[in-house]
């Protein structure tokens, strides 16, 4: 009788990572190739797309995949160390530096969005997104304030008041993605950013503008802007 082989089974991101690891160094797939799709192999792993998307998200960084949009995921045909830069958890980055992590909701609405924020999210003119303005704490003192614009039309996105979990972390949690862009400066705070993070008007802070995407389709852009005084730290 033929036995059939057993389907590979993994609970975190991490083991999957692993296990395609395997499969690459062991030539199971070799360089140039294209790998299954995130679905095939959810489906493979008996787990969800979005435990996929970070393990292979893990490994694209690593420079073992080669991930394109409409071209699928492909083994690297030559595999090189890539600076790296993860989409952080800010309650963890807070969290991370000894301080108690506080958040407050400071506005959800359906609103059309400036231009500027419809050419990121390549919507129509006129088209209503998704806003949320919440502020992190770090402690009692003020941490960063997060500006966010969000296709409404993603899957459970009604049932996320944000009143709790900032839409950082469900988005992270719940939204699987491919890639994006990021741009750092500083800026001179606005009114209503120097009233969150308690300093004057036209104070220097600093800023990230991150737009996420899961192929071409726009996900969500962000504005995240600093309490005066912040450093960022990454690794190499």
């Amino acid at each position: 009788m033929t036995q059939t082989a057993p389907r590979p089974t993994a609970s975190s991101w991490q083991a999957i990572r692993d296990e395609v690891r395997r499969r690459i160094h062991s030539r199971e797939w070799a360089p140039g190739s294209v790998i299954p799709t995130e679905v095939e192999l959810a489906a493979s792993f008996g787990c969800a797309r979005m435990t996929v998307n970070r393990a292979l998200q893990d490994l694209a960084a690593a420079g073992l995949l080669d991930r394109r949009r409409k071209g699928g995921t492909r083994v690297a045909l030559h595999p090189v160390e890539q600076a790296r830069l993860e989409i952080p958890v800010i309650r963890a980055e807070i969290e991370a530096t000894g301080a108690a992590y506080g958040y407050r909701l400071l506005e959800r609405r359906l609103a059309v969005p400036l231009p500027e924020f419809q050419a990121r999210m390549q919507v129509p003119d006129r088209t209503p997104l998704l806003n949320v303005l919440a502020l992190h704490l770090a402690g009692d003192r003020p941490y960063v304030v997060e500006d966010r614009w969000i296709d409404p039309d993603l899957p459970g996105l009604s049932e996320a008041p944000f009143d709790e979990t900032s839409p950082n972390e469900w988005l992270l949690e719940h939204i699987p993605y491919t890639g994006g862009e990021i741009s750092f400066g500083a800026h001179a705070a606005s009114v209503i950013e120097a009233r969150a993070l308690q300093t004057s008007v036209g104070a220097a802070v600093f800023g990230i503008r991150r737009t996420t995407r899961d192929g071409e389709h726009a996900l969500t852009t962000v504005d995240l802007t600093y309490a005066p005084g912040h450093r960022m730290r990454t690794t190499l």
